[in-house]
């Protein structure tokens, strides 16, 4: 199975010039935590990862103002992706080393055209144990593993 098979197509993404305030109203809407960061909305390139613990420590506590603090002010970049036609595995493996319980989905252009999540995992692969078995790995926490 390929990268592709298992995404959730054309995720809600922001730009690097939004707001804080308008990401988290996007979070709330689409009931989502990462929102993917795009060079721009026609590009859709690949720049970064918002994710609501980003806002939590990199504006709530830190008492910024969500009107004027902009997304790329926050936002964590060298984010891990991995691309259409990559085996599932692969992106797995990566989801389990890096403990992220989302990966973007690239095509050879770095443009985003999905996302695996945790729970796409979780529902959609079809041999339970082994699930289980992974969305345990993905969901350790990195202080466990020191």
């Amino acid at each position: 199975m390929n990268c592709e098979e298992l995404m959730t197509k054309d995720p809600v993404c922001c730009v690097p010039g939004d707001t804080v305030q308008k990401a988290a109203e996007l979070m709330r809407a689409e009931n989502i935590g990462p929102i993917p960061v795009v060079l721009d909305n026609e590009s859709k390139t690949l720049v970064g990862i918002l994710t609501d613990r980003d806002l939590a420590l990199r504006v709530v506590a830190e008492a910024r103002d969500v009107n004027t603090t902009t997304v790329n002010d926050v936002m964590t970049t060298g984010t891990v992706s991995c691309r259409d036609d990559d085996d599932l595995r692969e992106a797995l493996y990566a989801m389990e080393q890096y403990q992220i319980r989302r990966i973007p989905v690239v095509d050879k252009n770095e443009r985003i055209i999905g996302i695996i999540a945790q729970a796409d995992v979780a529902t959609r692969l079809q041999s339970t144990a082994h699930t289980a078995e992974i969305v345990e790995e993905i969901s350790k926490s990195r202080a466990a593993g020191k």
